[in-house]
C-alpha cells in the first residue's frame, strides 16, 4: 500500500486553532486549507466547560484490549525520544520535561506513554519549528505527499501550516512520529468534535481525529500505515478516557487510505460531502477494542 499520508485533509485552519479534516493521513492524504483561505473558522465550535476538562490517565484497566501501548507509571523513567546513536540520522532531542509545552485539549498528548509494535517502539513527540521544520517540510514535498497536503513549497509554507496549530488552543496538536528513535511520519492529533467536521456528522464529544504522513519513501513501502494508524488510536483511548471514537476522514477514492484504516480497525461509517472532497468517514470504537 501507498503510505504517503492518512486520508485526505479539508480542514480550516484559524488561528483558535487547526481542526479536522481529511488530512493525509496513513497512506496519501490530502491538505487542509491555509490560514485564511476558507471562512469554515472553528472558533464558533465551542463545547461546554464540563464537556472540555482535561481528565488525564493514571493506568490501564488490565484486560482492556489494549496492544502494546504502555501507562503512564510504567514509563515515568524514560525520555519522551529515544536518544540517538553514533552514526545515526538526526533525531529529536529528548525531552524528559514537558514544562514548556503549552496545555492541550487532548489530555496532554506530550505526556502519552510510548507504543510497543512489532516493528519497534513508538512515540508521538509534539513537533516544534526550530527543530522539526527542515524536516516536515523535507516529507511536505515529496510528489505523494504534495499531492494530498498541498504544503510543498519554501520552508515558510509547512512553518505557517505548524504554528496556527501551536498558536491555537490546544485542539489540535502535531507531532512526529518517532519509530526506534529515528523521525519517521508527521502526525495530527485533534478535537474532531470541535473542528468544522463535526458540521459533517453526528459528533459526539470528545471525539478525536488523527492525519497521518508517513515521510520517507522506504517506510511507505513497509506498509506501516495501518500498524501505527492502529498504535496511535490505543494511544488515544488509552490516554482519553472521555474519549468514546477516533475519527477519520480520507478521500472516497484514496483506497490505499481506506485500507490502512480497516487494517487498523476502524470501521467505514459514511460518506460525508466536505466543502473540498468526498469523504470515507471512518470510526475506531471504544467499544469494538475490547474485541480485537
Amino acid at each position: 500500500m501507498s503510505d504517503a499520508g492518512s486520508g485526505t485533509r479539508s480542514r480550516a485552519v484559524s488561528g483558535a486553532g487547526i481542526g479536522s479534516g481529511s488530512a493525509p493521513g496513513a497512506v496519501s492524504g490530502e491538505h487542509p486549507p491555509r490560514a485564511g483561505g476558507h471562512s469554515d473558522d472553528t472558533t464558533d465550535l465551542r463545547l461546554p466547560d464540563e464537556l472540555v476538562a482535561v481528565d488525564p490517565v493514571t493506568a490501564v484497566e488490565a484486560g482492556d484490549g489494549l496492544r502494546g501501548v504502555r501507562r503512564r507509571d510504567q514509563v515515568a523513567a524514560q525520555p519522551s525520544v529515544p536518544v540517538a546513536t553514533p552514526g545515526a540520522a538526526p533525531r529529536s532531542s529528548a525531552a524528559p520535561c514537558h514544562d514548556d509545552l503549552p496545555d492541550d485539549l487532548l489530555d496532554r498528548v506530550a505526556e502519552w506513554g510510548p507504543a510497543d509494535t512489532p516493528s519497534g517502539v513508538f512515540h508521538l513527540v509534539p513537533a516544534r519549528i526550530e527543530r522539526d521544520l527542515p524536516l516536515i517540510s523535507r516529507w511536505m514535498n515529496d510528489p505523494a505527499a504534495a499531492a494530498f497536503w498541498e504544503l510543498s513549497g519554501a520552508q515558510e509554507v509547512t512553518e505557517d501550516h505548524l504554528r496556527t496549530q501551536l498558536a491555537g488552543d490546544g485542539r489540535s496538536v502535531p507531532c512526529v512520529g518517532v519509530l526506534d528513535g529515528t523521525p519517521m511520519s508527521y502526525w495530527e492529533i485533534y478535537r474532531a468534535d470541535l473542528d468544522p467536521l463535526a458540521r459533517h456528522y453526528p459528533a459526539r464529544p470528545h471525539d478525536t481525529g488523527i492525519h497521518l504522513l508517513i515521510g520517507a519513501v522506504a517506510d511507505r513501502r513497509r506498509g506501516l500505515g495501518g500498524l501505527l494508524l492502529r498504535a496511535v488510536a490505543d494511544l488515544v483511548l488509552t490516554e482519553r478516557p472521555s474519549c468514546a471514537r477516533v475519527i477519520a476522514e480520507p478521500d472516497i477514492r484514496n483506497t490505499p487510505s481506506i485500507a490502512a484504516f480497516l487494517t487498523a480497525g476502524f470501521r467505514f461509517s459514511a460518506e460525508v460531502d466536505l466543502p473540498e472532497k468526498r469523504a470515507a468517514l471512518m470510526v475506531r470504537d471504544r467499544s469494538l477494542r475490547l474485541r480485537m
